[in-house]
């Protein structure tokens, strides 16, 4: 049985690991890939100490610090479930038709979260191809060209008024009559001279040929269907915390993140979470990372402790 055992390949999960191999823990690492979110980032600017990088750099460097520990990491393998037992925890994970069963004392969840995806016509063919989900990382590629940002709170907001900045014209697709973030975003949008507001509009399809060329939504007044043509489309409707195969006892909140306190601990003594599977703000690598290192350190008292 291993002291601890550490779910996820991204920052939080990373930071995590390096600390709790600092002191020396038993544990194990498992993730589906490396990097998470982190890896489908474009330019990344906002990591301290380093001026510039890339998503995929990133979390290669992540990889090779974890791995000059020599900690145990088992690449490819999704967990599924994860149960409290009398002593510690057991966590089932799949590979392809391989399934493992790790047994551990604590358990550092840091599973991320994924994009809330709209579930039109070219969405996932589109993907990379001029559909992101993320505008800091991939709004300085779509300069200079006509883009769309698909949504109506902040986060859509704030993606649509930096476009503002990079793109000759910007659509900003709104599902309902009104916008619903922050007056001041808004004020900031209505302002922007290149900006043009479409309500009660509904994505019904992404198209093109190598690229996005193309965007169709349904006006809900009307019914009509109508297209618009460019080049790029950031996608802003919210993200899904990976938190399915959490424990039952543990408490998540009406979006699905796992409730944590300062100490990134849960309501389940031993089972700690991290990054942006939590319910913490700032949404971060950064952030992320210094939840994870928390969690480890947490981790630490609790196996002390017992």
């Amino acid at each position: 049985m291993n002291d601890l055992l550490i779910i996820g390949g991204s920052a939080a999960a990373c930071a995590g690991a390096i600390y709790a191999a600092r002191r020396q823990l038993d544990l194990q690492m498992v993730s589906e890939d490396v990097g998470g979110e982190v890896a489908t980032s474009g330019e990344i600017e906002n990591w301290l100490g380093v001026k510039h990088t890339t998503g995929t750099e990133l979390a290669a460097a992540f990889e090779a610090h974890v791995k000059s520990y020599q900690i145990p990491w088992d690449l490819g393998y999704k967990v599924s479930k994860i149960e409290k037992q009398v002593k510690g925890f057991k966590t089932t994970a799949t590979f392809g038709d391989k399934e493992k069963v790790y047994q551990s004392r604590s358990v550092i969840l840091a599973t991320g979260a994924h994009p809330r995806e709209l579930g039109a016509a070219g969405e996932k063919e589109f993907r990379g191809k001029g559909v992101t989900y993320c505008t800091v990382c991939d709004g300085p590629l779509f300069g200079g060209r006509v883009v769309t940002t698909i949504g109506g709170g902040n986060s859509a907001l704030e993606s649509a008024f930096m476009m503002a900045g990079l793109a000759t014209k910007v659509y900003l697709i709104n599902k309902n009559a009104e916008l619903k973030g922050e007056q001041v975003l808004i004020n900031k949008i209505k302002a922007a001279p290149n900006v043009e507001i479409i309500a009660n509009a509904q994505t019904q399809e992404f198209f093109g040929e190598r690229f996005l060329t193309g965007f169709k939504y349904k006006d809900l007044a009307s019914g009509e269907l109508k297209t618009l043509a460019i080049q790029g489309a950031f996608v802003h409707i919210g993200m899904v915390p990976n938190s399915q195969m959490a424990p039952m006892e543990v408490k998540k909140n009406a979006v699905g993140e796992i409730e944590v306190n300062a100490a990134g601990e849960t309501n389940l003594p031993g089972f700690l979470a991290a990054g942006d599977v939590t319910n913490t703000p700032y949404k971060q690598i950064a952030v992320a990372a210094g939840q994870g290192v928390t969690a480890a350190l947490s981790a630490v008292s609790y196996l002390n402790a017992n």
